[in-house]
């Protein structure tokens, strides 16, 4: 079973704003699904993945790395 992060979990985990969050979805930069009710959840797996590798290169923003 997958687990999934909401926006605001995510924005939280990359210490940026939500909108930040959804910024980088329309931007294809972050994966997704969405549920029946049309939101979006992130999955908890690759999210992770993607935290750790932007952690593992400090000397790159976020922002670029991510978004």
């Amino acid at each position: 079973m997958t687990v999934y992060f909401s926006r605001g979990e995510v924005a939280r985990l990359f210490h940026v704003s939500p909108a930040t969050v959804a910024r980088w979805t329309r931007q294809g930069k972050l994966p997704y699904t969405l549920t029946l009710g049309g939101r979006r959840r992130y999955p908890q797996a690759k999210i992770l993945a993607l935290l750790q590798e932007v952690e593992r290169d400090p000397g790159v923003e976020q922002s670029g790395r991510a978004g």
